[in-house]
């Protein structure tokens, strides 16, 4: 597959895309960008991602604020736009590979585009996954903010499980990524000196004491995720 082995970002319409958008102005590339539905109006990528029909877009005025601009850009978008069917006035559109997604992952679970996104990584084999602006933090529907959100984390899941390394923006809710370190592990963090439990660069985890957290860092190479920050002017 050409996405084998590849380290891919994966950015979608959250208010933590901004974390993309300063990491590239910080110099941070990756080998492939996708992107989520009218994400495609703002950033260069490589493939996008629209898994309702271009017809909802077209024909509609359902897709809401996202109808205008996809209805100039689809026409003309010059990369593969993976969606549920073909269409004619969108000659990119590819048919999602639903199929052998399936049968390759064992799992048919997708509630919204983005977890066909990140089922795809994994169906792909790449190396890497870095997402930003996937938050469902929709306060007008907090059940598909909650459905969302659960189905792309298990794909997340599914990822980690098979040795593929998942990055998530640190403004995001997304696997609790936003939460302190020292209150994620349920329980752990009523102690008065909290459990932490942190990934290693080779893979792994440990889990430490938070009075433990500075020499545990530097005892197995471990760089704390913090937000992205501006570049700064160099040298005046």
């Amino acid at each position: 597959m050409d996405c084998q082995d590849k380290r891919v970002a994966l950015v979608g319409l959250g208010a933590s895309q901004v974390d993309y958008c300063i990491a590239v102005q910080n110099s941070k590339t990756w080998d492939e960008v996708w992107c989520i539905n009218s994400a495609i109006s703002t950033y260069k990528c490589d493939r996008a991602f629209m898994m309702d029909p271009a017809s909802r877009y077209l024909d509609t005025e359902d897709a809401g604020y996202q109808t205008e601009v996809m209805r100039k850009l689809l026409p003309k978008f010059a990369e593969p736009i993976y969606s549920c069917e073909l269409d004619a006035r969108v000659p990119r559109i590819v048919e999602y590979p639903i199929e052998d997604v399936v049968k390759t992952t064992k799992s048919g679970y997708f509630n919204n585009t983005v977890a066909y996104a990140v089922a795809f990584a994994l169906y792909s084999k790449v190396k890497e996954i870095n997402l930003f602006g996937i938050d469902f933090s929709y306060s007008g529907n907090l059940h598909f903010a909650e459905a969302g959100r659960a189905c792309v984390e298990f794909w997340l899941c599914k990822c980690i499980e098979a040795g593929i390394k998942v990055g998530v923006s640190p403004r995001s809710g997304l696997l609790d990524q936003n939460v302190p370190l020292n209150e994620r592990l349920y329980g752990y963090h009523r102690l008065e000196d909290q459990k932490i439990a942190m990934p290693c660069p080779d893979g792994e985890w440990v889990v430490c004491d938070r009075s433990n957290i500075q020499e545990t860092l530097e005892a197995y190479g471990i760089e704390q995720v913090e937000e992205e920050k501006p570049p700064e002017p160099y040298k005046g």
